[in-house]
């Protein structure tokens, strides 16, 4: 089983996440929670997320479905 590689980038003067699974061409879109969005590739398979306003984060978790 070939391993996977996960990037994870933090800008704190953005105070933006972003996590890629898949080092893939691809767009982000739009979620249910104004905070997050998906990037996906064409066929609209999961290459990983954002979040924007992490700090805010602090006192309460965020739970969203990516699709």
């Amino acid at each position: 089983m070939a391993e996977k590689i996960v990037k994870v980038w933090y800008d704190s003067e953005g105070d933006f996440l972003e996590v890629i699974f898949d080092q893939k061409e691809g767009y982000f879109r739009e979620t249910a929670h104004d905070q997050v969005m998906e990037k996906v590739d064409n066929e609209g398979n999961i290459l990983g997320f954002s979040i924007l306003k992490v700090s805010g984060l602090k006192a309460n978790p965020l739970e969203v479905a990516l699709s």
